[in-house]
């Protein structure tokens, strides 16, 4: 359902579709492995598509997509609404564990999804071997 939901059409021959693939299916099932509600879902899932936009769309360094990631979580826990983020829905030990997910699976092989949208291009499958 994601392959479609994300309109990937050559995920056999696409060595990027299947790498993105696998990165949102990883992200949707740790969230629902933490019984995350419908909202929370759908808001882990755009805070992964909106750090990878950033990496992808805005060239943003990992010290500045990090940065992001901190306004993006600002709030979380405050008890003073004008303070309160998007993301308001979580409480802080899931913004904890978001986190250390992000750090894990995103963060840590920075570079690797550097080179997955900036680097040389894309090799052709030609076959399943």
């Amino acid at each position: 359902k994601l392959q479609e939901f994300l309109n990937f059409k050559q995920l056999k021959t696409s060595l990027k579709e299947a790498i993105l693939l696998d990165y949102y299916t990883a992200g949707f099932w740790w969230a629902k492995g933490m019984n995350f509600s419908l909202i929370q879902l759908s808001g882990f899932m755009d805070l992964l598509n909106f750090l990878l936009e950033n990496l992808s769309d805005q060239h943003m360094t990992l010290g500045e997509n990090l940065k992001e990631l901190g306004r993006a979580m600002a709030g979380i826990g405050e008890t003073d609404s004008e303070r309160r983020g998007d993301l308001n829905f979580f409480s802080i030990e899931e913004a904890k564990a978001i986190i250390d997910y992000l750090t894990f699976s995103l963060f840590k092989h920075y570079k690797l999804y550097e080179y997955l949208f900036h680097g040389s291009g894309e090799e052709l499958v030609i076959s399943n071997e």
